[in-house]
């Protein structure tokens, strides 16, 4: 409820001019000079251990290298964030925020763009930009089919895959009239997490991809008539799914973690996430048994980039550019790819990295569970965010409790 409220109130705001970055006019070193002795304050969601102690170790290297002080913000979602941002604008607060960088993407991108919430363009100017793959990942500059146009900077990628215990499923289902097969064969061993988690979010947009026959309507914006014509089968679909969920649909997990645990304690026997290196990063670190493997559905599943964005009235403008740019260093997005760290895949283009760099990504071990880049296959569209938001607020009046 409270993100579409947020995006409900973004809609309605006078929009006054953001505060702009003239990328011809910044000067990395001034920008250097300036950061250093600056607090950041990083709003990110902080559902995930891991990802927690990776930020702490980026802490750790701004704070060594740059001087900076990074102190994390754990959000359980990012449109608190956003609220904070918008209800400082409309104190007339444009300067000295409370929010410095902020982990974002999809609908609460656009909303911020569109109200002119956002600092920038400043993405393009970061150094280690040059190195950043926009020819074979696209989504690093089109963020759930809006143009990022420097207000982000990409920090990792994300693409929808299922696990399964390989001791309990033998061939787990590919597309989603093999789900229902599958879930009626073998009631309460499935269930996704209740949007608008962003997991389970995405799994609504998945299954309409699955079921829906013009896909190209999905990247552009939902009309009243679109959206109730070309969902009305994944309605009927989740009605006829959910009596054989886990608990027969009555509740669902909060997020992918909780989802993951039931997994791991043979709840269910098939969960789903948004990184491809979750299950060996788990399986790593004895949260999932090691039987666990991933797998994609028939005709592809759906990937994005994640970013980071400075909101219009960051206090630490330049002090969160740099740690932005520390996020796309080689070392930084190694480490991430790691999937005894976290997993996260790279946004970075191998044959725009020095030797070594190539090298050390190229020794990264991948893990027992995940796929790759050729068995993970391109991935679908981001559909606009007009149609995660109507999902959303649809699913929650025809199912929540």
């Amino acid at each position: 409820m409270k993100r579409l409220l947020v995006l409900l109130l973004l809609a309605t705001v006078i929009v006054a001019q953001p505060a702009s970055a003239d990328s011809t006019k910044l000067d990395w070193v001034k920008i250097l000079a300036s950061a250093r002795g600056q607090t950041v304050y990083f709003n990110a969601w902080g559902g995930s251990e891991r990802i927690n102690d990776y930020i702490a170790w980026v802490g750790d290297h701004v704070a060594s290298d740059y001087g900076i002080t990074l102190k994390q913000v754990k959000l359980a979602d990012t449109a608190d964030a956003v609220a904070r941002v918008l209800a400082e604008k409309t104190a007339g607060k444009s300067s000295g925020g409370s929010v410095d960088l902020i982990w974002i993407n999809g609908e609460n991108f656009a909303a911020m763009k569109a109200q002119g919430l956002l600092f920038g363009p400043f993405a393009e100017v970061l150094p280690n930009d040059r190195l950043v793959d926009t020819a074979g990942k696209p989504t690093t500059r089109v963020d759930f089919t809006v143009p990022t146009e420097g207000l982000e900077a990409p920090w990792g990628m994300a693409q929808i895959v299922f696990l399964y215990d390989t001791a309990r499923v033998l061939r787990p289902p590919h597309s989603m009239a093999e789900f229902l097969a599958w879930a009626k064969a073998h009631p309460g061993r499935f269930t996704y997490p209740a949007p608008p988690d962003f997991t389970g979010s995405t799994f609504l947009k998945q299954a309409l991809y699955g079921l829906v026959g013009d896909r190209e309507a999905l990247q552009r914006p939902a009309t009243d008539e679109t959206f109730a014509t070309l969902t009305a089968p994944l309605w009927q679909w989740l009605d006829q799914l959910h009596p054989l969920l886990w608990r027969s649909g009555r509740t669902f997990p909060q997020d992918d973690q909780a989802q993951r645990q039931l997994l791991d304690d043979g709840e269910i026997d098939i969960s789903l996430s948004f990184n491809p290196g979750e299950a060996s990063s788990a399986i790593a670190q004895g949260l999932l048994p090691a039987t666990v493997r991933t797998y994609v559905l028939d005709g592809g599943t759906i990937g994005n980039t994640h970013f980071v964005a400075i909101p219009f009235n960051a206090n630490a403008k330049e002090a969160a550019m740099v740690v932005a740019n520390f996020l796309l260093s080689p070392e930084a997005q190694l480490h991430k790819q790691d999937p005894a760290v976290w997993g996260d895949p790279t946004v970075l283009a191998m044959d725009k990295l020095a030797a070594d760099d190539r090298a050390k990504f190229a020794s990264l071990p991948l893990g027992p569970a995940t796929l790759s880049p050729a068995e993970l296959g391109p991935a679908l569209l981001e559909p606009h965010p007009s149609w995660m938001t109507r999902l959303e607020a649809e699913w929650r009046r025809r199912y929540a409790k």
